[in-house]
């Protein structure tokens, strides 16, 4: 399938689009625009997607040509639809502004001002990444006679990733290890080595953006299980749903994170865990558990690793990653499972690539040796983060219900109108960046949620807040926010 036979039926949009109508029934073609372009920056309507007709668009949401004709018009000024005459219109992302190319705005590289609440991610921790890069340095000299390709690994970083799992209580050696580029390609290893076009994957609901956007990618089918209520808000796993939808959905693979869970925060207790391996065993169906979040728990007990209850067992595919509790830049990632399925794993990699940079995985091995001083810290400075983010929502937003995780790095939050999406339009022209809910689910759900992450400087964090409440006035509904306290801003 090339870039232009991509398409989407109208009704397929329409369920896309969710609730895009604005509560008192104005402006129905600005919201209809706003709508279209959110969902393409935020990567949920894929770019180069041809988009129904306007009469065939019309007919499926109930509204008049003309309608969708203005509002196309607007997307195709901001340069988020490309038009050929006869032929259609394709979404595409619009040029940077400051630059002139073609950047996700998800990831804006230019606009400093912009406050980015939809990114849950920290900077590095800077000392220790000092220490660990000098010492990397010293430690490649041993390497540069070498071709520098390792298709698994680098032996010292697969050790200290098996000697990490055996600490945490899963005994581990290098050979069930593989280092990836990072856990979006690990996860993507996986899916397709074990899926293949039309095969289910049944996954959390909600659940991580980009695990979704992989298995649609690789042209599986996600089947969602909710999450259930939880009294902290966090949510929690239905076991008993997520087992019979296994006996009928007979999906190919289980995608799951037990640990902090993207975006709830839930954690999956121990006793659930052995379920969740007793079922794999029992229906043939293999987990694939991200852990990407593990080592930022705030309590002292973190649960035992799900695959302890089958450590040899090529059911049960772990992943992580560097990038959440050391940091992003270093892009490495890993799978850890049965010896064989790694070896297969690695095989079908020399099609992507041919190894991740060599003086990056030695910075984090040495940055493994001493992980539980470099997490503990950033534990410390997570959890008053979360804390002074729940104080302020209460002041600032007091409808609005927040979990209170124990972990991670976010709040998942209902809102008490499902207005994520256009909040997160609004919130753009106010220098705020927001991850809408539905970017967590599938067709359109969860507009009622919102996560926030509380990753940013505590400062940043207060000019954020203030800027979110004048978006979340702006918006149409009958009880505004309460007005921030004046912050000082950095």
């Amino acid at each position: 399938m090339t870039d232009l036979d991509r398409r989407i039926g109208a009704h397929s949009f329409a369920r896309l689009l969710g609730e895009w109508r604005p509560p008192d029934g104005r402006g129905l073609a600005s919201a209809l625009a706003d709508r279209v372009r959110l969902l393409v920056l935020d990567g949920r309507l894929p770019l180069q997607t041809r988009i129904p007709p306007e009469r065939e668009l019309a007919a499926a949401l109930g509204v008049s040509r003309t309608t969708v004709a203005a509002a196309y018009d607007t997307l195709r000024e901001a340069a988020v639809l490309h038009s050929r005459r006869g032929a259609g219109s394709w979404t595409r992302l619009p040029p940077d502004p400051a630059g002139g190319s073609d950047v996700s705005p998800l990831f804006p590289q230019a606009d400093r001002d912009l406050l980015d609440l939809a990114h849950a991610a920290l900077p590095a921790p800077g000392a220790a990444m000092r220490r660990a890069a000098a010492a990397a340095v010293h430690d490649l000299d041993a390497l540069l006679g070498g071709h520098g390709y390792e298709m698994l690994g680098l032996p010292a970083l697969r050790a200290a990733i098996a000697d990490r799992y055996t600490t945490r209580g899963l005994p581990t050696t290098p050979d069930q290890v593989l280092v990836t580029v990072g856990g979006q390609q690990a996860i993507a290893l996986v899916v397709a080595a074990l899926t293949g076009p039309g095969d289910r994957v049944l996954v959390e609901h909600p659940t991580y953006p980009n695990a979704l956007a992989c298995i649609a990618h690789h042209r599986a089918r996600p089947v969602p299980v909710p999450m259930g209520p939880h009294p902290n808000g966090t949510g929690s796993w239905d076991l008993d749903l997520l087992a019979a939808t296994v006996r009928d959905a007979a999906p190919r693979l289980v995608y799951l994170i037990p640990e902090h869970q993207n975006p709830t925060g839930a954690v999956l207790d121990d006793a659930c865990r052995l379920r969740l391996v007793e079922l794999a065993r029992r229906t043939g169906t293999p987990l694939l558990i991200d852990e990407t979040l593990v080592e930022l728990g705030f309590g002292d007990h973190a649960p035992t690793p799900t695959a302890a209850h089958a450590p040899d067992s090529p059911l049960v595919i772990t992943v992580g990653s560097a990038s959440k509790a050391l940091w992003g830049g270093l892009r490495v990632g890993w799978v850890r499972t049965a010896a064989p399925l790694v070896r297969r794993l690695a095989a079908q990699r020399a099609a992507i690539d041919l190894g991740s940079p060599v003086l990056e995985q030695l910075i984090v091995a040495r940055l493994l040796a001493d992980v539980e001083q470099v997490t503990a810290e950033r534990r410390i400075e997570l959890l008053a983060a979360r804390d002074h983010l729940l104080d302020r929502l209460a002041t600032t937003f007091p409808r609005w219900r927040p979990s209170r995780p124990t972990g991670g790095m976010s709040l998942w939050i209902e809102l008490d109108e499902p207005q994520s999406s256009q909040l997160s339009v609004v919130a753009r022209r106010h220098g705020v960046l927001l991850a809408a809910g539905p970017r967590f689910g599938i067709d359109g759900a969860f507009e009622r949620h919102l996560r926030l992450p509380y990753t940013l400087r505590r400062d940043r964090m207060d000019e954020a807040l203030q800027r979110l409440a004048l978006a979340w006035q702006g918006l149409d509904h009958a009880a505004p926010a309460v007005e921030p306290e004046p912050v000082a801003v950095a």
